[in-house]
């Protein structure tokens, strides 16, 4: 397989083949990517079996990029809550309910999937925050 483009654009790496087939991943599930600069980002060299981005030494196959496992749109909970409630941190979410956060975001992106103990533990700090913040009353805060 040979690459003829590879992009960025709105959180997924695009890869367009010499055949014509465009693929894409979420940039998310690749923490070096994620946090690279565009500059780091922009500089990659093309193999006739992936990209490898000297940089931040990292590497994608382009198999990777058409994988059914890897393709996965299918809805879940956590996509929906975190769609639904844009204000909720993933990092914070994670770190409070004692979740690794890549690996939330894995659940959220629908690479991987939770196990119900993981829901459950989900859950259980969402019901926490929520009690927490209703029991706030602004005019008992004083300056």
């Amino acid at each position: 397989m040979k690459a003829q483009k590879v992009w960025f654009e709105n959180g997924r790496i695009y890869l367009l083949t010499g055949d014509g087939r465009e693929g894409s991943l979420t940039v998310r599930i690749f923490p070096r990517l994620y946090n690279a600069t565009p500059e780091q980002r922009d500089n990659y060299t093309l193999s006739h079996f992936g990209i490898h981005w000297p940089d931040i030494d990292e590497d994608l196959s382009y198999e990777g990029f058409f994988s059914k496992e890897n393709g996965s749109t299918e809805e879940n909970q956590l996509k929906t809550l975190f769609t639904t409630f844009p204000e909720l941190n993933v990092r914070q979410v994670a770190r409070n309910a004692g979740i690794n956060p890549t690996l939330l975001q894995q659940y959220i992106d629908g690479y991987k999937k939770p196990s119900e103990l993981r829901i459950r533990e989900i859950e259980t700090f969402l019901h926490r925050l929520g009690k927490e913040l209703s029991d706030i009353s602004l005019s008992k805060i004083k300056d």
